[in-house]
């Protein structure tokens, strides 16, 4: 089986503070991480390739060179290759714009690599961002199927995947056909570690670099001034004051205090 993880590198949001004048995130300082859910794609990605010897797992990200100590950190844990999606081009693009420009990635990677992708994974979200768009939008620009806030997966003798997606109030099974796209949300179990000598080979793995003019690519769709969403300000909500406690000897006094205040008010 032949998979594909989508990966971003996010700041650490336990780290990330407000400038309170500008209203925009204080970066300096504040170190990188592989984005939790991603990292939770590459674990069920890596537990496929367990249960079928001679799967192989390419890791993707599009961002500037840094990423690829995020796309390293991916070997060590179960990638065999990675690939960075990188140029000015693509800076300041929003949701619909990477979707896009990853799909188009993704199919050069596929002609480098010789064979298609049978399953392509990536976190239900990014913590950064919280749109939860990319993967799903991926799935459309390529025309495949694809299941969102998986818990688990199986490939199945028939040639599908079997797919545990969470809900609300529970757990859906559903069956896709091959190829698909995965987003997978926080599983019962924590990513694998990597060893000491997995460490030592990613650090020393080369991480082949994708421009826009390496792989077929509409520049219109792509990059800040052609992305159809902005984020105009970024801010810390106002502190709620403290609320009124009612505490009286029964529920029944609570109750009728609380009545009692709330007509006085002239709410009801």
């Amino acid at each position: 089986m032949n998979m594909l993880v989508c990966i971003k590198q996010v700041p650490d949001t336990t780290e990330i503070k407000i400038n309170p004048e500008t209203n925009t995130l204080i970066r300096d300082g504040v170190p990188s991480i592989v984005n939790p859910f991603d990292a939770y794609a590459l674990e069920c990605a890596a537990k496929l390739k367990d249960a079928n010897p001679g799967s192989k797992i390419v890791v993707v990200s599009m961002g500037p060179e840094q990423a690829k100590a995020a796309l390293k950190e991916c070997l060590s844990v179960g990638g065999d290759k990675a690939y960075l999606v990188s140029g000015r081009e693509f800076g300041g693009s929003d949701t619909l714009a990477t979707g896009y420009a990853l799909a188009q990635a993704i199919k050069k990677i596929e002609e480098l690599e010789g064979f298609k992708f049978d399953v392509l994974f990536a976190g239900k979200q990014a913590i950064d961002g919280d749109t939860a768009q990319v993967g799903p939008q991926i799935a459309e620009n390529l025309d495949i199927a694809q299941v969102t806030y998986a818990f688990e997966a199986w490939a199945q003798e028939n040639g599908t995947l079997k797919v545990k997606k969470e809900e609300e109030e529970g757990f859906e099974m559903l069956e896709l056909p091959l190829p698909c796209m995965v987003t997978v949300t926080k599983p019962n179990y924590e990513p694998r570690y990597p060893t000491i000598k997995s460490k030592m080979a990613a650090n020393k793995a080369q991480i082949t670099v994708l421009s826009a003019q390496d792989f077929e690519l509409d520049l219109g769709q792509v990059g800040l001034k052609n992305s159809p969403t902005r984020v105009k300000k970024t801010f810390t909500p106002p502190r709620k004051t403290g609320g009124v406690k009612i505490k009286e000897e029964t529920n029944e006094e609570s109750a009728k205090k609380l009545f009692e205040m709330l007509r006085d008010k002239n709410i009801i």
